[in-house]
C-alpha cells in the first residue's frame, strides 16, 4: 500500500559519507535521521544492485515496520476473534476503523514508493529499467501466489499485477498522475453506480469462497489447499470488469508522487504538503464514518454503496495518509525516534520476509487444521505487541549478520540476475579490497 518520485537528476539527494568517516556537510533542511550513505555506496557502480543498508531512508522502513504490527494486529482480528459484547466489542470495532485499511493503504503507499526509489537509481546508472522492473514484478507475484494459495493471504498478487501500471505512467506529469489516480479510486463505485455487477460476486466466486471458509475451519490442509486453489483461479481476470482499478493503484501513484516532489527524502521542506494531505486523510476518514455512510438510501442498491464509498474519492483508507505523514514529520524533527524506533525500521527491512511468515504462523494458529485459536477482542493489542516483538527482534539479530532478510535476497537475486551478497562480512572485505 507510497508517493515518491524522481529528482531533475535522477541523483541520489544525499550526499556520501566521507572514506575516513567523516560526516560531510549536508543541507539544514536534508534531516540527517532520515537520509545516511555508506562509503561503500560513493564507490563507482558498473552494475544495478541493491541499496546498501546505510542508504535506505531510515524512516521507510520504521514504516513498513509499523505498518506489519498492524496487520498483525488487524489479521488477529479477522481470523481468531471471538464475538464480544459491551466495551469489549468495541475494541475490534477500533481495529477495523482505525487500522484494518489504513495497515494496507500504508504498504500500497510504500509500494509506490519503492518502484520511485528503484527507478532514480537504476537511471542513475543508466541499467535496463524495464527488464529488472519486470524481473521484481514477476518475483514478486511468485511470493504472491503462495501466500494467496498457501496461506489465504491475497494482497501480493494483486501489487504485481498494478505494479505494472507504474512502468507505463512513470513519466506523466504529475497533474496528470493525480488525475489517474482520482479515476483508479473512482472506477469501482462509478462502476457500482451504474449499476454493473461486482466481479467479487460474480460466476462462482461466492461459493468457492464459502467452501475455502469451511474448508479452513473443518478441513484439512489438503482440502484447504484444493479449495484456496480453485478460488485463485476464478479471480484471475474473466472480462473487463475484472481490469478495474482500485485504491491500491491510487495510493501506488501518490507514493510514486512523494518521491518526485522530494517529500520522502526531505520532509521538512514540505511540512505544508504533508499537512494538506494529513488534513485530507483526517477529513476523508470522519465525512465517510459520520455522513457519507449515514445518507438516506435511494433504492439503487449500486448507486447507495457508490455514494457510501464516497465515490472511491472521500473514503476512510486515506487515514492512512495523515499516519504515513505523522511518521515523516515525527522523524524529521524528532531524529532521536530513528534510533528509539531502530528495532521496528529492521523488522520493515524484512517485511517480504516477515510478512510471509506472518501469514504462514496465523493460518496455522487460526484454521482447523492447526490450532484453530481464537481471541477474545481485549487480546489483541497484548498478543499483537508480543508476536510483533518476536518479530522485530528476530530482524535484528538476522540483520547483524546479513544484509538482507532471507526471502528479500531471493527477491533481489532474481530481480538483478545474479546472486547478491548476504553476509555482511563478504561485503566489508569486497569493500576494503575495492579501496
Amino acid at each position: 500500500m507510497t508517493p515518491h518520485g524522481l529528482s531533475s537528476t535522477g541523483a541520489h539527494p544525499c550526499a556520501p559519507a566521507t572514506l575516513d568517516g567523516s560526516s560531510p556537510s549536508i543541507p539544514p533542511h536534508v534531516s540527517s535521521a532520515l537520509l545516511t550513505v555508506s562509503p561503500a555506496a560513493s564507490l563507482p557502480a558498473s552494475r544495478p544492485a541493491p541499496l546498501a543498508a546505510a542508504e535506505r531512508i531510515h524512516a521507510l522502513d520504521i514504516l513498513r515496520g509499523l505498518a506489519l504490527f498492524g496487520m498483525i494486529l488487524v489479521h488477529f482480528h479477522q481470523k481468531m476473534r471471538l464475538d464480544a459484547g459491551g466495551l469489549e466489542d468495541l475494541i475490534g470495532w477500533g481495529v477495523y476503523v482505525l487500522v484494518e485499511q489504513k495497515a494496507w493503504g500504508t504498504f500500497a503507499f510504500l509500494f509506490g514508493v519503492g518502484f520511485a526509489v528503484l527507478l532514480r537509481r537504476l537511471e542513475a546508472r543508466g541499467a535496463p529499467v524495464t527488464r529488472i522492473y519486470l524481473r521484481r514484478l514477476g518475483t514478486l507475484a511468485l511470493f504472491g501466489v503462495v501466500a494467496d494459495v498457501g496461506f489465504g493471504f491475497r494482497i501480493l498478487t494483486a501489487y504485481a499485477a498494478w505494479g505494472l501500471t507504474l512502468l507505463v505512467v512513470r513519466r506523466w506529469t504529475t497533474r496528470t498522475l493525480l488525475v489517474a489516480a482520482a479515476l483508479a479510486a473512482a472506477a469501482g463505485p462509478l462502476a457500482q453506480a451504474a449499476g454493473v455487477p461486482s466481479p467479487w460476486m460474480a460466476g462462482a466466486r461466492p461459493v468457492l469462497r464459502q467452501t475455502v471458509e469451511a474448508a479452513a475451519q473443518h478441513g484439512t490442509y489438503a482440502a484447504l489447499l484444493a479449495a484456496r486453489w480453485r478460488l485463485f483461479v476464478a479471480d484471475l481476470p474473466h472480462g473487463w470488469t475484472d481490469l478495474l482499478p482500485d485504491t491500491n493503484l491510487a495510493l501506488f501513484i501518490l507514493g510514486l508522487l512523494a518521491v518526485r516532489s522530494g517529500v520522502v527524502d526531505q520532509p521538512m521542506r514540505h511540512v505544508r504538503l504533508i499537512a494538506g494531505w494529513m488534513t485530507f486523510g483526517v477529513v476523508s476518514w470522519a465525512l465517510s464514518w459520520l455522513v457519507l455512510r449515514n445518507l438516506p438510501e435511494t433504492g439503487r442498491p449500486g448507486l447507495d454503496q457508490a455514494v457510501s464509498a464516497g465515490f472511491g474519492l472521500v473514503q476512510d483508507q486515506w487515514l492512512c495518509l495523515a499516519y504515513i505523514g505523522a511518521v515523516l514529520l515525527l522523524l524529521a524533527y524528532r531524529p532521536v525516534w530513528t534510533a528509539r524506533l531502530a528495532p521496528v525500521g529492521q523488522a520493515g527491512r524484512m517485511a517480504l520476509t516477515n510478512y510471509m511468515v506472518q501469514a504462514a504462523l496465523l493460518d496455522l494458529l487460526a484454521s482447523g487444521y492447526g490450532l484453530g485459536l481464537r481471541l477474545r477482542p481485549y487480546l489483541y493489542a497484548p498478543a499483537a505487541l508480543v508476536c510483533f516483538a518476536v518479530v522485530a527482534a528476530a530482524s535484528v539479530a538476522w540483520l547483524r549478520r546479513y544484509r538482507f532478510g532471507p526471502l528479500e535476497w531471493v527477491w533481489r537475486t532474481l530481480t538483478y540476475a545474479e546472486p547478491q551478497p548476504l553476509r555482511r562480512a563478504a561485503v566489508a572485505r569486497n569493500t576494503v579490497a575495492a579501496l
